[in-house]
């Protein structure tokens, strides 16, 4: 995998198999771009209105990255950490938002990056559970066993 040339606003580590800078897998904005990207509309607990989402679904970068553990560990920039099992990601949700109504996301506003849910889709997607997993500011992922 190539390095970033802009600025890293994603640092992957632990159980990978593919990385590009030391033991880690780095991304800039253009590279999760380069991804198949997700779109759907949902409202949140934390904005006003139904807003259009667009990322990597989390579970499609885990598997382009090789990842063989069972628990990821989401950081925001706060530190703010929250664990998650691998096994309940699915192909269409948490998403690695990074545009939200056609605008990247800035600090101010959640981002760069958020794990989001769509979470209007379905019932399951508005637990308290569910909501500790929405990561804003979202800057590092660690595999873990």
């Amino acid at each position: 995998m190539e390095s970033p040339s802009g600025s890293v606003i994603l640092t992957v580590s632990g159980t990978i198999d593919t990385t590009n800078v030391d033991d880690t897998a780095q991304f800039d904005l253009d590279m999760l771009r380069s991804f198949p990207a997700t779109s759907f509309s949902t409202s949140t607990i934390w904005t006003d209105g139904v807003h259009m989402f667009t990322g990597v679904p989390l579970a499609l970068l885990l598997d382009t990255l090789g990842s063989t553990g069972n628990t990821l560990r989401a950081s925001a920039i706060n530190d703010y950490a929250i664990e998650i099992s691998i096994d309940s990601l699915e192909d269409a949700a948490p998403v690695l938002v990074y545009e939200m109504n056609g605008e990247p996301m800035h600090r101010r506003d959640k981002g760069p990056l958020w794990i989001v849910y769509p979470y209007d889709s379905e019932e399951r997607f508005r637990t308290a559970k569910i909501y500790s997993h929405s990561v804003w500011q979202l800057d590092r992922i660690e595999i873990l066993d």
